[in-house]
């Protein structure tokens, strides 16, 4: 912030302090940058570029999203306290609540295809998926897949399976258990700065707009009963009923 206040000074033949007390004056806040997906240099845009065009021609010889199984997590809050709105006149203060106790939070990993949700798992508080537990979570989903998708063994092309390329899913373990299960693990575009991953499309943005200011002792038969009316997904046919009413769960 004091780089770009110099800068403005330069500019302006004016001192900082200037600069300072103006952007004031015109009710400017500081704010810190989020971060996002590294920008991509010429050769991963190039390669970009390429894999885009392959799934494309792929798709226009064949359609085939409707094999494609993916993943993603979520990190889901045990807590979430709701927060009073009220109209006041400036400069006079918003309703006062206690501080709430402090978040705890368990981490959602998903499993789903054109039909819905096929699997999913609520880990402990605070853990995180390394390379062993994905690859007990590929048996698991393997089997779940066995029960809810028993058409597939009729096809005579398998599973396409969509994840990203994070440390325990690109480990060698994983990459064998997925050669042992005849997977075809689908090739996608590097992440940029304009990347949306598939379940945050079509998933987790209207969960989360369902779990906004609720608040849960568990979430597991509300994520069940979510789990059972996202209906289809590649389709666009995708329900928004999820369970609104958590003192039920």
């Amino acid at each position: 912030m004091k780089m770009i206040h110099k800068q403005l000074a330069e500019q302006l033949s004016v001192s900082q302090q200037a600069v300072s007390n103006r952007l004031r004056e015109m009710r400017k806040i500081q704010k810190v940058g989020r971060r996002v997906p590294h920008e991509l240099n010429e050769r991963q845009m190039e390669r970009r570029k390429n894999t885009c065009e392959i799934l494309l021609e792929r798709y226009r010889r064949k359609s085939f999203l409707h094999r494609i199984g993916t993943e993603d997590e979520k990190w889901i809050f045990f807590e979430n306290p709701k927060r009073k709105k009220s109209w006041v006149d400036p400069g006079a203060p918003s309703t006062l609540t206690a501080r709430p106790n402090r978040f705890g939070r368990t981490m959602l990993c998903v499993w789903w295809d054109q039909k819905g949700v096929v699997y999913y798992e609520l880990l402990k508080p605070g853990e995180t998926v390394n390379t062993k537990r994905y690859q007990q979570q590929l048996i698991d989903l393997n089997c779940s897949l066995l029960k809810k998708r028993s058409e597939n063994q009729k096809r005579q092309h398998k599973v396409i399976f969509l994840h990203d390329n994070t440390p325990s899913h690109m480990a060698k373990p994983v990459r064998d258990t997925l050669k042992v299960l005849s997977w075809e693990v689908l090739p996608h575009a590097a992440y940029s700065l304009d990347y949306l991953a598939p379940s945050d499309y079509h998933l987790f943005a209207s969960m989360g707009h369902a779990l906004a200011e609720q608040r849960f002792g568990t979430k597991k038969k509300w994520l069940d009963e979510c789990s059972r009316q996202k209906g289809k997904i590649f389709t666009g046919v995708v329900s928004t009923n999820c369970p609104k009413d958590g003192k039920n769960v």
